[in-house]
């Protein structure tokens, strides 16, 4: 999931090389946290919220056969 997240997100930035994902597994979650540059946050979250939704919808259907929940944060630094 990491490399998925960071080659779409990668696509979307105007800065790339800052692009970083760590992956947390947890027993029955694991929690994406995204970090990209200041100037490139408003593209990663989109007008109201709908390409970070969009990022979390494929999350979940891409993991809903291994009956594991995927939660991505996006953190700001």
């Amino acid at each position: 999931m990491k490399k998925f997240v960071e080659t779409i997100v990668k696509q979307l930035v105007d800065n790339p090389d800052k692009v970083s994902v760590t992956e947390v597994d947890g027993e029955r979650t694991t929690v994406i946290e995204l970090r990209v540059a200041k100037e490139d946050l408003g593209k990663v979250i989109g007008r109201e919220g709908r390409i970070a939704k969009a990022i979390r919808v494929l999350l979940s259907a891409s993991t809903s056969r291994e009956q594991k929940k995927c939660v991505l944060e996006i953190v700001e630094d």
